[in-house]
């Protein structure tokens, strides 16, 4: 069906929107989750998260087989994936063949039979960052999402909580 890929900075609203986005099918929704919790912070972020969407939403946490937890869902079923961004530094600090990974996942998100929205973060608009980590980082990003965007069907930029789509 179709991929809609939500992209933006951090804190920019781009979960909030896609939320509202899914909203307009029929639940149940899937929400998976990448997010791992390190500390009482990223705890704190995830609860935040999950009292916002409510009811009508099922989660599976996914911070590292995102294209197998993909597959497991019903033909038809919507599905937001957040984030992409989460996913790709679990899978770096995991030492994982990003190439392959990053293709396999782009084909599940590309194959489920509903809709899919995924979020994602926009790393390229800053600085270039000063180690090698993460610039190897913020390049296999910028490959992800460049490969994900070219299987959407719509992608939607978010600055400030403003949506402004660019396809």
């Amino acid at each position: 069906m179709a991929l809609t890929l939500v992209l933006g900075g951090a804190r920019s609203g781009k979960s909030a929107y896609a939320e509202g986005l899914i909203s307009g099918f029929s639940p149940p929704w899937s929400y998976i989750a990448t997010a791992q919790a390190w500390d009482s912070e990223m705890e704190e972020r995830i609860a935040l998260h999950r009292a916002r969407r409510g009811a009508g939403w099922q989660t599976l946490d996914a911070p590292h087989e995102l294209a197998d937890a993909l597959r497991t869902l019903p033909p038809g079923r919507p599905v937001l994936v957040d984030c992409l961004t989460l996913w790709l530094s679990n899978r770096m600090l995991a030492e994982a063949d990003l190439a392959s990974e990053c293709a396999a996942l782009v084909e599940a998100l590309a194959s489920h039979e509903g809709p899919v929205f995924v979020v994602s973060n926009e790393v390229g608009l800053g600085i270039v960052p000063d180690n090698a980590l993460a610039r190897r980082f913020r390049d296999a990003q910028g490959r992800l999402n460049q490969a994900v965007a070219a299987r959407a069907d719509s992608v939607i930029f978010v600055v400030a909580g403003l949506p402004m789509k660019v396809k």
